[in-house]
């Protein structure tokens, strides 16, 4: 602990403890309570204290680079200095009709969620996937629309204007630097964006830390799913691009994923994140911890166990490692794009081939439960648990695999 200076944040680097977006707060050495929120995208003060009876309050005081250390501190002293006469600061906000401002709001749920402290529909706490694409949304399209309006004033108009905005690519915004991708705005984006921004609000409404959910009873703009798959004459193109990117020295990673995405219909996440330990060499099967639909086990075919056996052991849990650091491989979306340019193929992302995956098991004659337990889905209310690892179902998985090799080695 450190007397919290402009230099301290600075050099302060966001979590590494394996989530994405999580936050970690630095405490002043001088002034108990005085803090800062260190998070992936920005750098919040705060003041911590206690009441009476003995519940733990934090109020954001504002964000670091739109106030100084000093104003914060005294801003903070002032804060202590009205608890210790017996009030409760954020209490009093709310009270006053002041209250939470959208940012304010948005960084006590992510904060909260990050650690672990609010549950979910599954009733569990929020997942880190979930909390990174909450992340991501929150940042480049909620903050620069809503972030500086006082929750207790929005009306329904506001938000849905809001999400028209989005709609329209209001928020978009080209890639800068060499990491991250371009904000790219749309009705499907739009809508994600509302059904995140209305979660925030009734986790707020159901700890008491907001009145009412101003996003309540809002139209989310329907968006029309893109149902896009490759045809088996753009999976040949697409392996001749593979063979020659692969001699061209394209990152190897990178292309292992490619193929693994088509091999198994994983989605992007449980791809890239998949652990060594998950694997059940004698099911031939992968142990997912967590999924979309919850823990399970999903079996994958003969040529996918090839790709993964062949994988070297760097001494990472992941099959796919990053080049730096202790997480997994990300440029997955980068080296996908060369392989699509190369190969002359448009319109693909990775969960075109997760939608080619099941469009070859239908073709090929399975039937849609199949084609579900395969997916990691659920099928017209039938849940994973219903779902059992047989050999009909490894022999499914390996067939599907086998076809889609084929087509990628050019052999049909």
């Amino acid at each position: 602990m450190a007397k919290i200076t402009k230099t301290l944040i600075e050099a302060q680097k966001p979590s590494k403890d394996g989530v994405k977006g999580s936050n970690h707060l630095l405490w002043d050495s001088e002034l108990r309570g005085f803090g800062v929120s260190i998070g992936q995208s920005r750098r919040s003060f705060v003041v911590q204290y206690r009441l009476p009876n003995g519940q733990s309050r934090r109020k954001v005081i504002g964000r670091f680079g739109l106030m100084t250390v000093e104003e914060a501190r005294r801003q903070a002293r002032i804060i202590l200095g009205d608890v210790a006469n017996g009030r409760d600061p954020v209490e009093d906000a709310r009270s006053s009709g002041q209250g939470y401002t959208v940012d304010q709001i948005c960084d006590w749920y992510l904060e909260r969620a990050s650690a672990g402290k609010i549950i979910g529909r599954s009733r569990k706490p929020i997942k880190a996937s979930t909390l990174t694409m909450d992340r991501s949304r929150v940042d480049a399209h909620i903050r620069p629309l809503l972030g500086h309006r006082i929750i207790a004033t929005l009306k329904l108009g506001d938000i849905e204007g809001a999400q028209a905005d989005i709609a329209a690519g209001a928020t978009s915004k080209p890639r800068v630097g060499s990491r991250g991708g371009a904000t790219k705005g749309g009705e499907g984006v739009a809508s994600r964006c509302m059904s995140t921004l209305h979660s925030i609000f009734e986790h707020a409404v159901r700890l008491g830390e907001i009145d009412k959910n101003p996003a309540r009873g809002i139209r989310r703009i329907a968006s029309t799913p893109k149902m896009r798959w490759l045809s088996q004459a753009e999976i040949r193109k697409l392996g001749i691009a593979l063979r020659e990117a692969e001699a061209d020295d394209e990152h190897p990673t990178g292309i292992a994923v490619i193929r693994l995405l088509l091999l198994t219909g994983f989605r992007r996440l449980e791809a890239l994140s998949l652990e060594r330990d998950w694997l059940l060499d004698e099911e031939s099967a992968i142990h997912f911890r967590t999924t979309k639909t919850g823990a399970q086990r999903r079996v994958i075919g003969q040529p996918a166990l090839q790709l993964l056996s062949a994988q070297a052991d760097s001494g990472s849990r992941y099959f796919f490692p990053a080049d730096w650091g202790e997480g997994h491989f990300i440029g997955i979306v980068r080296v996908l794009d060369r392989i699509c340019h190369r190969a002359g193929v448009e319109g693909v992302t990775p969960h075109v081939l997760r939608h080619t995956f099941a469009s070859v098991a239908g073709g090929l004659g399975y039937s849609e439960l199949t084609i579900a337990a395969l997916l990691g889905h659920a099928s017209r209310g039938v849940t994973q648990r219903y779902i059992h690892i047989d050999e009909p179902l490894r022999a499914a998985a390996t067939a599907v695999a086998e076809y889609i090799d084929e087509l990628l080695r050019g052999c049909r």
